[in-house]
């Protein structure tokens, strides 16, 4: 049985829908996950949220072990977890970075982030609908041993 591909999302991805939908759009968290389980298929999908950086951490370390590609929104996480970054490091398949608004185009102090420089890939500024696009690539990625 292959591995599954792991979406983990960080804080405040929980009110998606409700939260800033001028920034984050209308779709819920629930709908996203959905659309990521339509796009994974038969290889599955491990689906989860926190706002907690410790459980984000070791659901990292879980998909170490676990997972065969990692699509993750580290939300505020991405811009001052050092320990996240860390847990990334580690992490030894294909893995996207993945913002819903375009980052680049916020404030300064979105700019900056500690994942991108261990991620494979970055996805920014593609809203919701950009989560199943992620998962049928890292499932490319993963099959291709990228």
């Amino acid at each position: 049985m292959k591995k599954p591909v792991y979406v983990l999302n960080g804080p405040n991805l929980n009110r998606l829908g409700l939260r800033e939908p001028d920034i984050y759009g209308h779709t819920t968290l629930a709908e996203v996950e959905a659309l990521c389980r339509q796009a994974a298929g038969e290889e599955g999908l491990v689906f989860r949220q926190t706002n907690s950086e410790q459980e984000m951490i070791e659901w990292i370390h879980e998909a170490i072990d676990s997972s065969s590609a990692l699509l993750i929104n580290p939300a505020a996480f991405t811009f001052y977890s050092m320990a996240m970054m860390d847990a990334l490091k580690m992490y030894p398949g294909p893995m996207i970075e993945f913002h819903i608004s375009n980052v680049h185009k916020r404030e300064p102090m979105y700019h900056n982030s500690l994942v991108s420089p261990v991620a494979t890939a970055v996805m920014a500024g593609c809203g919701a609908r950009g989560y199943p696009h992620a998962v049928r690539l890292l499932r490319e990625m993963a099959a291709e041993g990228s």
